[in-house]
């Protein structure tokens, strides 16, 4: 079954290119543009697509508005945001709407291909230093560390394991380090997620780092 992509950006060249761009790949099928907000909303409705790549700024109704309200809905398709700047604050905040990564606008065609499928996977595509240089801007500056009430709900190993995940380490790494197979990896992260109500580990990073668990 392939993965069903829709784009919304206000330049309609980029959206040619990317248009043909998902096109040509066997397991990808492009369902849908838009020039806006308002219409990215009414596209991810109609279309209903596993994965939209969203850009940021655009007239009317930006990205970040638009994630948020189509996350807001049942069954929203995975966002991937499209961003100029690597560490651009709208980013930050498209994430914090409910974003599951973000691309640079000038990547390469296999990394963006790759992106969108690791994203429909459930899986980030920002690299672990991003993620840390990124959210660094978003952590509370005086607060407190406080740990929050449903991290008490997380046994001794699901927070060992959501540390090193909050760090930007992968399945593999976290396996390597704590002397488990992937797969009892991958299930005591979806049981993270879910004890924290968390829709994936971009989120779970920026849990992370607002409550200040991590340095």
């Amino acid at each position: 079954m392939r993965i069903r992509v829709a784009l919304v950006d206000d330049q309609a060249l980029f959206r040619a290119g990317i248009r043909m761009l998902v096109s040509s790949q066997p397991d990808l099928e492009f369902v849908g543009e838009a020039a806006d907000g308002e219409a990215a909303i009414a596209l991810a409705a109609d279309a209903r697509p596993d994965v939209m790549l969203m850009d940021i700024r655009m007239p009317g109704k930006d990205g970040i508005t638009a994630t948020a309200e189509i996350n807001a809905r049942s069954n929203p398709p995975r966002i991937l945001v499209l961003t100029t700047f690597d560490l651009d604050e709208s980013a930050a905040r498209a994430i914090r709407a409910g974003a599951s990564g973000f691309v640079l606008k000038d990547a390469e065609p296999e990394f963006l291909l790759a992106a969108i499928r690791t994203v429909h996977a459930g899986n980030a595509v920002i690299a672990a230093s991003a993620t840390l240089r990124l959210f660094e801007e978003f952590r509370p500056a005086e607060a407190p560390a406080l740990e929050p009430e449903e991290f008490a709900a997380l046994t001794p190993r699901e927070r060992e394991i959501f540390l090193l995940a909050a760090r930007g380490l992968s399945n593999a790494e976290i396996a390597a380090r704590e002397f488990l197979s992937e797969a009892t990896v991958k299930t005591h992260i979806s049981r993270i997620l879910s004890k924290l109500a968390l829709r994936d580990r971009v989120q779970l990073v920026v849990f992370a780092f607002e409550h200040r668990l991590v340095d």
